[in-house]
């Protein structure tokens, strides 16, 4: 099935270049009408962003730039009234606009662990809160966050970096459950590409291999109509894969061994991976919990 957006209309951050640019030109070449956002200038107009937007049009589509910081909710608002006084609607979100400030935690300021979750976690909690709202009246939207390897499985130098991508992870499965009635679907992006924040780090082979364009057909699915929900799509030189998180069955020690003694002889079997099961919500737990500590006990607590 081919899929297409023809009459959506999608905002994409951080799209002046690298990822961002190439998921919105992969929109547009789809039929979406852009909002091209990229951080501007005193005058809040961003060059890097007005590019993107003749790169649109010159190809037939339609799109506006728009130089909001999205660590500014004002800013952000601005944005959106924008979109919706020129087209009425907002379809998609993507939230891709990022910044680096690599150090080792013990040379990392607070001020650098401040701003980096300021512009990726609080950016992406202003773009959504700001069309949130417009997605549920109309009963409809596609949400996109950008996490990262560094988020899901750690690296060195990037403490507040792996911080606000792992956020986004806790942020999608929340609202995911609350968006779910009003057929909001909300997902991330892994992705692995060469871009401005990732040259020097990679190989150079290496990062000519993982271009932006190699990356961007993930984010055409994830915001289309049949989108699943609550992924974790990882994506990098064609390659495509989901990361899911597991849990282990676990052990009760009641009624006599709940110690830190008793976890340490038991650790063996609390972290056997057999009988693992991924949690679809945080109560899931509780409830996990509940029944395992039911059944050693004989407590009848139905279910």
């Amino acid at each position: 099935m081919s899929i297409n957006f023809d009459g959506q209309v999608a905002i994409v951050t951080g799209a002046g270049r690298g990822l961002g640019r190439s998921h919105a030109l992969a929109l547009a070449a789809r039929g979406a009408k852009l909002v091209v956002n990229d951080l501007g200038d005193d005058s809040g107009v961003s060059g890097n962003a007005s590019a993107v937007v003749a790169e649109i049009e010159a190809a037939g589509g339609d799109a506006i730039a728009h130089g909001a910081s999205v660590a500014d909710n004002a800013q952000v608002e601005d944005m959106v009234a924008q979109a919706m006084n020129k087209w009425g609607r907002v379809d998609i979100l993507i939230n891709n606009a990022g910044i680096l400030r690599d150090k080792t935690f013990a040379k990392m300021t607070l001020d650098d662990f401040r701003l980096v979750l300021e512009v990726h976690l609080m950016g992406t909690v202003n773009c959504t809160k700001a069309v949130w709202d417009i997605m549920r009246d109309r009963q409809y939207g596609r949400v996109v966050f950008t996490s990262s390897s560094t988020g899901l499985y750690g690296n060195f130098g990037q403490a507040n970096y792996g911080a606000a991508k792992m956020a986004m992870v806790g942020l999608m499965n929340t609202l995911h459950l609350e968006g779910a009635k009003y057929n909001i679907r909300v997902n991330c992006l892994a992705p692995a590409a060469g871009t401005a924040m990732t040259d020097g780090l990679l190989p150079q082979a290496v990062f000519d291999m993982l271009t932006p364009t190699s990356v961007s057909p993930g984010i055409v699915f994830l915001a289309s109509e049949n989108a699943p929900s609550r992924t974790i799509l990882c994506a990098g030189g064609g390659g495509f894969a989901v990361h899911k998180a597991f849990e282990t069955r676990g052990v009760n020690l009641l009624p006599d061994n709940v110690s830190a003694e008793g976890i340490a002889a038991a650790w063996d079997a609390i972290s056997d991976e057999e009988g693992m099961i991924a949690l679809q919500a945080g109560f899931e737990q509780t409830t996990k919990f509940a029944k395992l500590a039911a059944a050693k006990m004989g407590t009848d607590i139905g279910g």
